[in-house]
């Protein structure tokens, strides 16, 4: 079976510690601190590897760790960082997390390598903490913590024309007549299993990547059959063609047909149904009688803007009508690829409510301070100068009742905040 799905888990490296040490040696008996600092603790990096075509590799591997920085020694030497781990994933790979099933990235397009989580940053050696006031520090600062999260992988088939059809209307033998893919074709339900992509090449036209979604059936959005593990192959495609057998050689209506697959569609991703589509009305070489079904057919959709197209993709007849259509209207859409936004940020999602932290005011400063390991931490994990970052900023403040804290001591409009190395003007 095609492997499309995987959930793994994944940390980064925690921070070393740093080291508590004061220097010694013959006739220097009390040297000042020099214990080193801890080394950075590993990242987790996502590469896009363009030699695999599923997530199978992660159904034996589920557990992905960068290393440990390790902790300062004596001397001022620091510890040794962390070594990164990369995890390489086929292009189209959407990582989600798992709890929420929320976007974290989309390794598409010119996303080829991603840096998902942090490694620990290493604590600072006693050396840094002596004072003209305190000359021999007995403590050190501890490493950060690692990062860890449970994620969900998704391969999404990227592909500029997505194929769907109820089985046995003729994809694969369409699929096979008009690109360089050669799928197994055979006359059961479901004879295919894994989504095939294949190229069209046209002289005188823009070509495009198609890919034969496999057959659908009523209740697939809910689930039923394989329907999950197809419909979530379509979600990049630009344009959709369905494919029904106009010669209803199965006894099918092809009208209802497609009208049961948009029903489908729509339940699984209201987007798919508002997406371009075209119709190709397969298998006219088995028409027989005086019946037109293909008039039908472009009597019910035409009017809806929806080309319908005659064809026979065992003959060949009709197909290059069709594939200019598609590359004309492929033409007139936006060419960027589908790419799936990110929703969840690792770096501003890990708990720090537990940790203490202090709100005062320094009057020889004349500013107010807040301190303590939840706001260093959240420091650390924070980039300011980005508008996501800055806006989670905002609201970490709110939430953790800083802002409540500072009013209560007095604080106005245009007073300054200090924390750490940052400092701000209030305002509301």
């Amino acid at each position: 079976m095609f492997a499309d799905r995987a959930k793994i888990y994944v940390r980064s490296g925690k921070g070393g510690d740093g080291h508590v040490s004061f220097y010694r040696e013959k006739y220097v008996p009390n040297g000042g601190p020099d214990g080193g600092d801890g080394g950075k603790g590993g990242d987790v990096y996502f590469e896009v590897d363009e030699g695999l075509n599923t997530l199978a590799d992660f159904r034996h591997i589920r557990k992905y760790c960068a290393e440990d920085g390790e902790g300062g020694k004596k001397r001022n030497c620091a510890g040794k960082n962390g070594a990164d781990i990369t995890i390489k994933v086929p292009e189209g790979t959407v990582i989600r997390e798992a709890q929420s099933g929320k976007v974290i990235t989309d390794m598409s397009g010119e996303n080829r390598r991603c840096l998902l989580l942090r490694g620990g940053r290493g604590g600072n050696g006693n050396q840094h903490y002596a004072t003209s006031t305190m000359q021999a520090p007995r403590y050190a600062q501890p490493g950060q913590p690692a990062q860890e999260l449970e994620l969900l992988l998704e391969l999404k088939v990227i592909a500029d024309v997505g194929l769907v059809g109820f089985p046995n209307v003729g994809k694969s033998t369409f699929l096979s007549m008009v690109t360089n893919a050669r799928p197994k074709i055979a006359n059961y339900h479901f004879t295919t299993l894994n989504p095939n992509l294949g190229v069209v090449d046209l002289d005188d036209a823009m070509g495009f990547v198609i890919a034969d979604i496999p057959g659908l059936i009523e209740g697939a959005s809910e689930g039923v059959g394989l329907g999950h593990e197809f419909l979530r192959h379509i979600e990049r495609t630009r344009l959709i063609v369905h494919i029904v057998d106009a010669a209803s050689t199965e006894g099918r209506d092809p009208i209802e047909d497609i009208y049961a697959i948009n029903r489908e569609l729509a339940a699984y991703n209201e987007g798919l149904a508002t997406r371009p589509q075209i119709i190709a009305a397969n298998k006219i070489d088995m028409i027989y009688g005086e019946d037109d079904p293909v008039a039908k057919i472009r009597a019910e959709f035409e009017p809806k803007g929806i080309s319908v197209y005659a064809i026979s993709a065992a003959t060949g007849k009709g197909l290059r009508e069709l594939l200019y259509g598609i590359s004309n209207q492929l033409a007139q859409l936006d060419s960027k690829p589908v790419v799936f936004e990110q929703e969840f940020f690792p770096e501003y999602h890990f708990d720090v409510s537990t940790e203490p932290f202090t709100v005062t005011y320094d009057e020889k400063e004349n500013a107010y301070v807040v301190e303590g390991p939840r706001i260093e931490k959240m420091l650390s994990y924070t980039n300011l100068e980005s508008e996501k970052g800055f806006k989670f900023f905002q609201d970490f403040l709110r939430d953790n009742g800083i802002l409540e804290q500072l009013e209560a001591l007095g604080i106005q409009e245009g007073d300054t905040v200090r924390m750490y190395g940052f400092a701000f003007d209030y305002y509301k």
